[in-house]
């Protein structure tokens, strides 16, 4: 195989791995937006309280399945 060729291959594959980690990044950023604003009525103190909690991981758990739905439906079409 042309050296060229294989850099080439190596390029595409680490631009394809930066794009799916920038993706994650957003996803968490957003996820944790959306959350805190919904679930973090007041000022925070040194813990959670149990129905921050409940709501925050409900939340999450909700936008991580929409999220699978999303990008289901996106392969569906193609």
């Amino acid at each position: 195989m042309d050296p060229s060729q294989l850099q080439s291959n190596e390029l595409a594959q680490f631009i394809a791995q930066e794009k799916e980690r920038a993706m994650v990044n957003e996803m968490v950023a957003k996820l944790t937006n959306v959350c805190w604003d919904k679930c973090i009525t007041g000022t925070p103190g040194s813990k959670f309280s149990s129905s921050e909690s409940s709501c925050l991981s409900n939340c999450a758990r909700r936008y991580m399945d929409m999220s699978i739905i999303i990008v289901k439906r996106f392969q569906n079409m193609q």
